[in-house]
């Protein structure tokens, strides 16, 4: 195979890819079907399968890239030399970003993850949201412990509060609405650390 066709193989694969994402975020992955997807892209079921074995595994390498990028951010920034606040705030960003930039996966992830955990081969998943949990409550807990924080906080309540808030803006946020993934993430932030009451 020469060096343009894989390419060109490369490249269409990466095109069915992102059309199984749209239809996998908007119709849920249970309700897409591979002629589904087939059709979106203008080709017959079986040409699909010259690219990928299954649907499964269509979002499986979507979900599996999309977190290994953002878990690689998360843990450039646990490593820096910001505050405990500071990277909770830098987390916050980075996950709004990866709403922006991978709306489909974080959509996908959100919608269908509880079904795709039945499955062995998405075992990985369960060990995401721990790692995910494990952060988050981490980063907290040192924000905390170094008075950045309010010393009464439940810390898993406060967990809680922010992964749901944060993650489901997925389901509202639209990348080049009127608002960009950072200006959000201030918003949200300033709630976050400053509440909403006015302190003038």
């Amino acid at each position: 195979m020469s060096e343009q066709t894989t390419t060109q193989t490369s490249k269409r694969r990466d095109e069915l890819l992102k059309i199984a994402a749209e239809l996998f975020a908007t119709k849920g992955f249970k309700n897409t079907t591979v002629r589904d997807i087939a059709d979106a892209a203008g080709i017959l079921s079986g040409s699909l399968y010259h690219h990928f074995d299954s649907k499964e595994s269509m979002v499986d390498e979507l979900l599996d890239t999309f977190q290994q990028e953002l878990f690689a951010e998360y843990d450039e920034i646990l490593s820096s030399d910001r505050t405990p606040r500071a990277k909770l705030d830098a987390v916050v960003r980075a996950s709004f970003a990866a709403i922006d930039g991978h709306h489909s996966e974080v959509a996908i992830f959100q919608n269908d993850a509880s079904y795709l955990i039945g499955f062995e081969r998405f075992g990985y998943l369960t060990e995401r949201n721990d790692r995910f949990h494990s952060l988050w409550t981490g980063l907290l807990q040192e924000a905390v412990d170094a008075g950045e924080l309010r010393a009464d906080l439940d810390i898993e309540l406060v967990y809680r509060f922010l992964r749901d808030t944060v993650w489901v803006a997925v389901s509202w946020y639209r990348p080049g609405g009127a608002l960009s993934a950072d200006q959000v993430a201030s918003q949200y932030l300033s709630i976050l650390f400053e509440g909403i009451a006015d302190h003038g």
